[in-house]
């Protein structure tokens, strides 16, 4: 059966990459798409609504408030906008001139890394400017501590997959800092699954995406202080308005919200699990490789099949990758150590079907 970008003339794609924002994210439950149908077929208060979905979505984070955003990208740009600014509206519709304000964020040299976009943009798109802290792999403490000054807005600490997991300092010590000097502590936890584990710890910001984890529509948000995401919500009168989310989006990211955490996750783990074995059942056995399972690099509790490539393979890892991309279906992996010859493939967006057109594909390319 085609699916509706089958029907404009696009390839199928087999997304075994993960909640990607270049393959579309996630899959919506069908709950979640009712609730956007509705909505979008109503009118309301925008400026209520924002109001009303924050105050809604408080309880599942143990924030005291929370700005809904259009996604990851516009919670950091609206984080350090807020924290520039606070809730002075002269401020607000200036940015993203900033001059006389504080206006520096320092970030560990590691965690400056590009999620498609490089993150010291997103800073430097309201007028704020990056501090980069230590070396790529290595940052003390007295980086951080040496680079705070009187034009010092905030510090910022990434938890994401693309980071370096090595020698950076940790996210407890970067809250210590930045509370003892004063300072809001900004985290982009946009991939991450646990809801109030930043907030729990004392982070000041936190930003979400609406469509990974939680496998919502394209969305996001900021939760925290609540001084700080009303400063955030006050920026919608100024560089926030190029970055407005639809009342679609507001109600179909509470809904699915409220789904993801009614969610059995120690039965979603298992059936996650029971998906990987069987891409390993299915490669296993092809030539030049070798087949296993690995867990997440950044700590999160995801389990992926591992594929290395052997040195005795006619292609090498990224020229397997080029491959199962090429073609209908297009298959897209975890690349991200093709480099060093290995290839994973993660269950969370796999749809019935997948693994089958998976193994297929792999053993037309490896039997040649």
């Amino acid at each position: 059966m085609e699916i509706i970008y089958q029907k404009a003339g696009l390839r199928r794609v087999i997304n075994a990459s993960g909640r990607m924002t270049a393959l579309g994210v996630s899959t919506i439950h069908d709950e979640t798409g009712k609730t956007m149908v509705e909505a979008a077929q109503n009118y309301v208060v925008i400026d209520e609504l924002i109001d009303r979905v924050g105050e809604l979505l408080c309880p599942f984070t143990g924030a005291d408030g929370t700005c809904v955003t259009a996604n990851t990208s516009a919670a950091i740009c609206l984080s350090i906008a807020a924290v520039m600014t606070g809730s002075n509206l002269d401020l607000v519709e200036k940015i993203p001139d900033t001059t006389g304000l504080k206006n520096q964020v320092i970030i560990q040299k590691g965690h400056c890394v590009n999620y498609g976009a490089p993150v010291t943009q997103m800073i430097r798109t309201v007028g704020a400017i990056p501090v980069e802290v230590g070396c790529a792999n290595k940052v003390d403490k007295a980086n951080i501590i040496g680079a705070i000054n009187d034009k010092t807005a905030a510090l910022m600490y990434v938890k994401s997959h693309h980071c370096v997991q090595k020698g950076m300092v940790s996210l407890e010590d970067m809250i210590k800092i930045a509370h003892g000097h004063d300072l809001p502590l900004i985290v982009d936890a946009s991939a991450e699954e646990d809801l109030k584990k930043y907030i729990a710890m004392g982070a000041d910001l936190v930003c979400y995406s609406g469509a990974k984890a939680i496998e919502g529509p394209t969305s996001g948000f900021i939760c925290g202080r609540k001084d700080l995401t009303d400063a955030a919500k006050l920026h919608y009168k100024g560089i926030g308005r190029s970055m407005k989310i639809g009342k679609e989006s507001m109600m179909g990211l509470l809904k699915a919200v409220e789904i993801y955490t009614g969610r059995d996750m120690a039965a979603h783990e298992a059936q996650l699990n029971a998906t990987v074995d069987q891409m390993i059942q299915a490669l296993t056995g092809l030539p030049h490789i070798q087949v296993g399972k690995s867990w997440d690099e950044a700590g999160r509790n995801i389990s992926r099949c591992r594929v290395d490539v052997e040195s005795s393979c006619p292609l090498t890892a990224l020229e397997i990758v080029a491959a199962l991309k090429d073609g209908d279906p297009a298959i897209y992996t975890r690349d991200h150590f093709a480099n060093v010859g290995t290839i994973f493939f993660d269950p969370r967006p796999i749809l019935p079907g997948d693994v089958e057109a998976i193994a297929e594909k792999m053993k037309k390319i490896l039997e040649g």
